[in-house]
């Protein structure tokens, strides 16, 4: 159900409190070098606001120029994490960009990336890490039908994953936590993180938290957004990819390599093309629709709109939706050439513990 006027109101009244304090709180002293490899050369690749949602605040990505690792700096604050994660998903207010991501957990992303692990045999069991509702594990217990599927996340979306039986057991928390990395030691064959490290305050902690929960010779299976992706750089701001301020490091293909080695990992496998997400050019087209045809009952807007706000807003969005949708579709078009190329934005690498 939707938001009654009065709770919509009391959102906002509750958002303009905070949001009286400023939007500088929220961040930590910005770094003056590189939290992968220490170097002090860095540049500013990307200065963008909330694209998304459009609250409040301006966001900054620097890369090293030695290892070419990027990050957000100055990074938010777990504070600032939890106002930006606020509302971002599933309510009243998710808007054109919200909705097309979820073109990341779609069955045939899911249905592929389950079917990346048969070379390496049938796992007894598999913790997915960031599960949120479970939808991974649902689907890939199709590709794996005699494994035993957990998951983890830091909300209650995997105790609802576990009521809907779309896995066996929920774990919720943070792998990095060491109660639960030594309650889970050495329990899994299988440990996915899907788009899961970039949102990390230090992915490297992580994946030493992930090959403690593995068994030996066990697989770690992780996807992440690649920065080296053509479209970075065409598209600027408006890549979908760089996901300000929710992404927190946009991590090189060879420095998960390297760090998955030094850790004592043989990578078996990487790939480019198949983690490729169709969704750049209507990832774009949204971002700016969305700044266009802002969410007008966002509590976060410091006004509710009036009627005639309203009424130019539906006939600009009904009007839209064709150009998206032809957009979307050229994404998909183009995806079987742009997954043999620079363009593709996203890739897998499975390591043995």
């Amino acid at each position: 159900m939707p938001p009654t006027p009065q709770s919509i109101a009391e959102r906002r009244a509750a958002y303009a409190a905070e949001l009286a304090q400023g939007t500088d709180r929220f961040h930590e002293p910005r770094r003056e070098d590189c939290p992968w490899c220490g170097s002090k050369r860095l540049r500013t690749r990307l200065r963008t606001p909330d694209l998304v949602q459009r609250k409040p605040g301006t966001f900054v990505v620097d890369e090293c120029g030695d290892c070419a690792h990027a990050f957000q700096n100055p990074r938010l604050t777990a504070e600032g994490l939890a106002f930006y994660h606020r509302d971002l998903r599933g309510g009243a207010h998710e808007g054109l960009v919200e909705r097309l991501l979820g073109a990341r957990g779609s069955r045939a992303c899911h249905r592929a990336a389950a079917r990346a692990m048969l070379p390496y045999g049938e796992p007894e069991s598999w913790l997915d890490v960031g599960t949120g509702h479970g939808h991974f594990p649902a689907v890939a217990k199709e590709v794996h039908p005699y494994t035993a599927f957990d998951g983890l996340d830091p909300t209650r979306r995997v105790e609802k994953a576990r009521a809907a039986r779309r896995i066996e057991e929920a774990h919720r928390g943070q792998l990095t936590d060491a109660r639960i990395a030594e309650r889970l030691r050495a329990r899994y064959d299988v440990v996915s993180m899907f788009h899961h490290l970039e949102h990390t305050p230090d992915p490297r902690e992580e994946l030493r938290a992930a090959l403690v929960v593995l068994r030996p010779g066990g697989h770690l299976l992780v996807e992440v957004p690649d920065p080296d992706c053509a479209f970075g750089a065409l598209l600027g701001k408006w890549w979908v990819s760089y996901g300000q301020p929710r992404h927190l490091h946009l991590m090189p293909l060879p420095n998960l390599l390297g760090e998955l080695e030094s850790l004592g990992c043989e990578i078996v496998a990487t790939d480019r093309r198949e983690p490729h997400i169709p969704y750049d050019l209507a990832g774009a087209l949204a971002l700016a629709l969305g700044r266009v045809l802002p969410d007008l009952d966002a509590p976060w807007r410091p006004a509710p709109p009036t009627p005639l706000q309203r009424t130019l807003h539906a006939a600009l969005t009904r009007a839209s939706s064709p150009l998206l949708a032809s957009t979307s579709a050229l994404d998909h078009a183009l995806a079987p050439f742009l997954r043999r190329t620079r363009f593709s934005n996203a890739y897998r690498i499975i390591a043995r513990r």
